[in-house]
């Protein structure tokens, strides 16, 4: 059965890793999908995939820290478009692990302005009509660094505290409405998450996931997917999922050959 058949999602940052997973999950689940990402030529090669499914795809070569961008984007979706469903707030990154006080103002800059500033301006973009429209899902993706630091994760933790905060936030501004809204938070997950933040640094990001099994993408995408599809009385506020390796940010067993 199409659980989600007839709906529209928006998922941000779709071009790769969760992103992806949830676009792959919502078109077989029936949804039609808005898809954003900044890198153009994986996100059409994403919709072209979708489109052989008969999947309706809309796509916006979009970087989520651009305010006016965001605005004009969706803030101008074409009418049959415009009654957005389900909102997956998933665009984010993280950049180095400098020690604070040796930090680089613009790895901090970049982190800000895409987990907790991008998050906003699509939010502000998109919630209103949900609001007017009495229904609607929100989902952030946040990450067991936001109920936990650890060393190295000073200002990619700040943002991911500040992810929770405003979830929980909006949950209290939305509660006389119909809309939900949930956060799921991932502990490790092997995606790009740790080439990005080693800036390509291949041996380093590998580093990050060896000798234990990591989530999965589709792992998170499935969890995304339950929130969603829970019957409407039913908002799952917090998910946090770890791979059974894993037992904190800093604890994590690995295997030894």
């Amino acid at each position: 059965m199409n659980e989600l058949k007839n709906t529209t999602a928006l998922i941000t940052g779709a071009s790769s890793g969760i992103g992806y997973s949830c676009a792959v999950r919502f078109a077989d689940a029936g949804s039609r999908l808005i898809l954003s990402a900044r890198r153009k030529d994986r996100l059409e090669s994403l919709a072209a995939n979708l489109r052989k499914k008969q999947t309706e795809v809309l796509t916006y070569e979009l970087d989520v820290r651009d305010r006016p961008a965001v605005d004009k984007t969706f803030g101008n979706l074409p009418g049959d478009w415009e009654n957005v469903d389900v909102l997956v707030n998933n665009a984010g990154l993280s950049r180095g692990v400098d020690k604070l006080h040796e930090g680089k103002i613009e790895d901090w800059e970049e982190m800000i302005d895409t987990n907790v500033k991008g998050l906003l301006y699509v939010s502000r973009a998109v919630i209103p009509g949900m609001v007017h429209r009495a229904r609607g899902t929100v989902v952030n993706i946040g990450s067991i660094a936001g109920h936990e630091v650890y060393p190295g994760g000073n200002v990619y933790s700040a943002t991911k505290h500040a992810v929770d905060a405003l979830t929980r936030s909006l949950r209290m501004d939305l509660v006389d409405t119909p809309v939900r809204v949930c956060t799921v938070d991932p502990g490790l997950v092997e995606t790009e998450f740790s080439m990005v933040r080693f800036r390509g640094d291949a041996e380093k990001a590998s580093v990050v996931y060896q000798n234990m099994q990591p989530l999965t993408p589709d792992d998170i995408a499935e969890a995304v997917f339950f929130c969603v599809t829970r019957p409407a009385h039913v908002q799952i506020a917090e998910l946090i999922i770890l791979p059974t390796a894993q037992a904190s940010p800093t604890m994590v067993h690995r295997k030894t050959n």
